[in-house]
């Protein structure tokens, strides 16, 4: 569970999120509010859940409160090991917590939800969707259909075209930025509104790109140096009343390499391409502004 974390220098992969940092999710608010709620909507009383890359377990939890039976799968041993104390302290033999790879790990018997929390903006660095496509694919091959519900249930990302100010105690660093969604951002300049540039449902075929190739129209005089990236998770559909349980991760803003000037009409092209768990380079590296029209 990634939320813009870099922990390779501590010696674990993009995808593992370390024990000295666990606290941080647990702390978060909005996510955790969201979880538990969409978790309310979904699991009910003898429900068996599968928890992948269940973290400390929080997930697990508050399934097992809802009166299922859940398994939580998680690899980091550190991880695991406070999981699997927190686990039994407050819920007991309800949670069944195994030291395992949420990537290849396959039940022995069908479940009636699957919780996987392996994300980051953007749908980079953690395996979300490699994930689920793979676990999919082996759960109706040795297991048969139909296939559980997952949470989340589906996933919106949009971009935005931005004026970053990059300039810290009068150094500029055009660095990657995380943002708070609810927050103010006065280092920010919206050249134009965010566009959707991806939508599904993990029960359908997953995404092997996220691809945008989007016209935006400026409303301000900017320039446009960097691209903010909203990636909007659907935890639970609700029928009563119809709707959806949301999560909003952190923005992501990430720099151009060439800004270019917009004014009020002038129409611009945003354009980039990466796999999903790719490293946030692989959207700089390929990301591309150009300005197709000049107001008249």
């Amino acid at each position: 569970m990634d939320h813009g974390l870099d922990v390779e220098h501590q010696g674990f992969p993009a995808d593992v999120i370390p024990l000295q940092y666990q606290a941080l999710l647990l702390s978060d608010e909005a996510r955790m509010s969201a979880f538990q709620q969409a978790i309310g909507h979904a699991v009910g009383p003898g429900m068996r859940v599968l928890d992948l890359g269940a973290g400390t377990g929080v997930l697990s939890y508050f399934a097992a409160g809802q009166g299922a039976t859940v398994t939580a799968i998680e690899r980091e041993p550190h991880v695991f090991a406070a999981a699997r104390a927190a686990l039994r302290a407050a819920t007991g033999d309800r949670v069944r917590i195994l030291h395992a790879d949420a990537r290849d790990y396959l039940p022995e018997a069908p479940v009636d939800v699957v919780l996987c929390e392996m994300l980051h903006v953007g749908l980079l660095r953690e395996r979300q969707v490699e994930v689920i496509t793979s676990f999919k694919r082996r759960y109706l091959r040795h297991i048969g259909g139909p296939l559980p519900r997952f949470l989340p249930e589906a996933c919106v990302q949009a971009v935005q075209p931005v004026e970053q100010d990059f300039t810290y105690f009068g150094y500029t660093v055009p660095a990657p930025v995380f943002q708070l969604p609810e927050s103010v951002q006065p280092r920010t300049v919206e050249a134009a509104p965010p566009q959707v540039f991806q939508q599904f449902f993990y029960q359908d075929p997953l995404p092997a790109r996220c691809t945008a190739d989007l016209r935006f129209v400026a409303e301000r005089p900017a320039v446009v140096n960097a691209v903010r990236v909203i990636t909007k998770n659907l935890l639970a559909l609700t029928h009563e009343p119809p709707g959806s349980v949301d999560w909003t991760m952190n923005y992501l803003v990430v720099p151009l390499r060439e800004p270019v000037e917009v004014l009020p009409g002038d129409e611009a092209r945003i354009r980039f391409d990466y796999a999903p768990g790719d490293e946030i380079p692989a959207l700089t590296d390929g990301l591309e502004i150009s300005v197709l029209a000049h107001a008249h």
